[in-house]
């Protein structure tokens, strides 16, 4: 989800989560590779060579990996395929906010699960009669992350509807539940490839699970939608795969930066949230959240603020390079 793009000159965009390097260069000479004459032709319709890259990668069968056009469209063909069911899919109430659209969209009944008073997530909140339960993790937008022991407690007791972890920002300090997918057949964990991968203007995002609901989400996705990844997106996401030492390097740094901006934020007297993924989500018990993202924006620094309940008083803040980051509490500094 792009959210918002503001077109200014040198602002300093932390606000949509994106990676601040660009992609691997063999990614970028991947695509020069693929943008021959050949483009006239149609990409491979299930996009094979890069599902079998992910399956080698994740050690898993090309039969249980699903590719679409970002993780946003996977997690659509998710919503439509396998959680239409009497019972109510369960998510929690703080979390991305294409959830309740996609229900909306689809006419799934749904439930909110509150997330404590430390906004982690309880599973056992969870041990409920439900239709399908899909969260974060980490969570979006507090970057708390789930133990996968908690994840593997879960699925012991909820056997009967299909449980989705949505790891957009696992890579940034989690580990994946992918593993658990080959123990327990209604586990599906979505990921993509527009952060730690830095492949956000590709749209490219994928699912791991079992081979029958791989093959229902291929069967929903062929009965109305006709558009496959494209050849340059297969080609640029094989690339991103292949190359681990550019992911990795990328990858420390952010995580670096990440509890730089951290500690400088909680030395200014910020209240701010574990996070195991790409930005801090913090508050100030002094100033209002949405006088402080107005302030930084003056200044050309976009910040995230969520104008809803019980996170009215967050922003949340996307890790850049650390020239922008160095801006960003040099501001801060100022304004608390």
């Amino acid at each position: 989800m792009p959210g918002e793009q503001p077109r200014g000159a040198n602002l300093v965009k932390l606000n949509t989560n994106e990676n601040p390097f660009g992609p691997s260069p063999k990614v970028i000479d991947a695509i020069r590779m693929a943008a021959t004459d050949r483009l006239r032709l149609y990409p491979v319709p299930d996009g094979g060579p890069l599902r079998q890259v992910i399956a080698s990668y994740h050690k898993v069968d090309s039969s249980n990996v699903f590719v679409g056009n970002g993780s946003d469209e996977v997690l659509a063909h998710v919503f439509y395929g396998l959680f239409k069911h009497p019972q109510p899919i369960l998510f929690p109430d703080i979390t991305y906010s294409f959830y309740p659209v996609y229900c909306q969209l689809y006419g799934i009944d749904s439930q909110t699960v509150p997330l404590a008073d430390d906004f982690s997530l309880n599973i056992a909140d969870y041990q409920r009669a439900n239709g399908g339960i899909i969260f974060p993790n980490p969570n979006a937008p507090t970057g708390r992350l789930l133990a996968l022991s908690d994840i593997e407690a879960l699925l012991k007791t909820n056997t009967d509807s299909v449980v989705v972890v949505d790891e957009a920002y696992i890579d940034f300090g989690g580990e994946s539940a992918i593993p658990l997918t080959q123990q327990y057949p209604n586990l599906l964990v979505t990921q993509s490839l527009s952060k730690s991968r830095s492949l956000a203007g590709m749209r490219i995002g994928f699912a791991i699970g079992h081979a029958d609901l791989i093959e229902a989400l291929v069967r929903v996705k062929d009965s109305f939608n006709s558009y496959p990844l494209d050849s340059l997106a297969i080609a640029a996401g094989v690339a991103a795969f292949e190359d681990r030492t550019y992911f990795e390097d990328c990858q420390k740094t952010v995580i670096a930066e990440r509890e730089i901006v951290s500690q400088a934020m909680q030395e200014m007297g910020f209240d701010v949230l574990p996070s195991a993924a790409n930005f801090v989500f913090a508050r100030h018990p002094q100033h209002d959240a949405k006088q402080l993202a107005a302030a930084l924006r003056e200044k050309g620094i976009i910040i995230r603020h969520f104008n809803k309940p019980r996170v009215d008083q967050f922003l949340r803040i996307t890790i850049g390079t650390h020239t922008e980051n160095q801006l960003l509490l040099s501001e801060l500094d100022v304004l608390v």
